[in-house]
């Protein structure tokens, strides 16, 4: 899945808020949260007042089964109540099928869902079904991937920018590594355009090494299922482990694996980990794995489903239709690991003012 890091959190955190523009959307403070309970986007007091949310039927499809999209259901789930939206579901197909994914698209729209998030299965094909969409009277988002390309024809994208969050999560490897040594990069999907740039980021900060690290290997197409990844990390410790200063690893399964590897075979190699799975965040509480890379599926749907909202009942339209906007993502190490979430909130919120700011126009 997608990701950027960060070599240190307040990086992340210091991003500006941006400033007002004259079609700004309207603002409404919600009333605080009650003690203890985490805010939802909308009770930040950031964002457009969406006037009448009732008829808004939103649709949030994965490409496919994968623990990193469950998120979204709750995320989903918090926003239809935060809006008063008509219903939000989430739902996907058993396999990684653009066609299969096109056809449950139709029938959510049959079934009256009006307005789409969708992580299109196919980089190079998702255009054709979010032109469709669209030409149907539907906004769209793609959320969390971008189309292959320059061209995206969804309302906007609100993804992880995959090529700097991979470049980040190695230049943390090659740091844990002492700044030299060999590594190795894991990977998913091969013609997937995003570990086309997840390669291209760990690349430029090996190349940025000056010689100092070579890269071993990038196994790739091992994120299917995690019997795929273990068996790949697997016979790869047996063949080079001795080798192996530094693991990266940029997508779900194959970190998973590469955790339980490394803490099996009692190797020295610094685990470069994607997400916060418990073992990956267990292994780095206990020195196993010296960080992880976490995304923000939940900002990704929480902001994607207001965004649509107001789309969806015409309040809004795109400045910059088929914007990319980066849903972000942080660097978890032993000494934030228990509070590491409260940035992805911050995050969260200020990509809603982003929005209401930048990226919305508002009547």
């Amino acid at each position: 899945m997608q990701f950027p890091t960060r070599s240190v959190l307040s990086g992340a955190l210091a991003a500006t808020l941006l400033a007002a523009g004259t079609a700004a959307c309207t603002y409404r403070n919600a009333p605080a949260p009650a003690a203890g309970q985490a805010s939802a986007a909308g009770r930040t007091g950031a964002g457009a007042d969406l006037a009448d949310g009732s008829g808004t039927k939103v649709a949030l499809v994965p490409g496919g089964a994968h623990p990193y999209f469950q998120p979204w259901k709750t995320a989903g789930a918090a926003a239809k109540k935060t809006y008063g939206l008509g219903d939000v579901t989430f739902d996907e197909t058993a396999e990684w099928d653009q066609q299969k994914q096109n056809n449950l698209l139709s029938t959510l729209a049959a079934r009256g869902y009006n307005a789409f998030g969708v992580f299109g299965v196919s980089p190079t094909d998702i255009n054709t079904t979010f032109a469709d969409l669209r030409s149907q009277g539907f906004p769209v988002a793609s959320l969390g991937s971008c189309p292959a390309g320059d061209k995206d024809e969804a309302d906007f994208c609100l993804s992880t920018d995959v090529g700097l969050a991979a470049y980040k999560a190695a230049k943390a490897a090659i740091t844990a590594m002492g700044g030299k040594g060999t590594l190795v990069h894991l990977t998913g999907n091969n013609v997937d355009a995003n570990t086309q740039l997840r390669i291209k980021g760990v690349a430029r900060a090996v190349k940025e090494s000056g010689g100092r690290v070579k890269l071993l290997q990038t196994v790739t197409d091992i994120d299917t299922d995690l019997q795929t990844a273990q068996k790949a990390v697997s016979d790869l410790m047996a063949a080079k482990g001795g080798q192996i200063t530094g693991i990266v690893a940029t997508a779900y399964n194959p970190a998973v694996a590469a955790a339980d590897a490394v803490q099996s075979s009692g190797s020295k190699a610094k685990v470069i980990a994607i997400d916060d799975d418990a073992k990956i965040l267990s292994g780095i509480r206990q020195g196993t794995v010296t960080a992880t890379v976490v995304q923000n599926p939940t900002g990704q749907a929480e902001i994607g489903t207001w965004a649509l909202a107001l789309l969806q009942t015409k309040q809004c339209t795109m400045r910059d239709p088929g914007v990319k906007v980066d849903s972000g993502s942080f660097v978890v190490t032993k000494a934030n690991v228990a509070d590491y979430d409260e940035a992805r909130q911050q995050k969260t919120r200020q990509l809603k003012t982003a929005f209401a700011d930048k990226y919305l126009s508002c009547g």
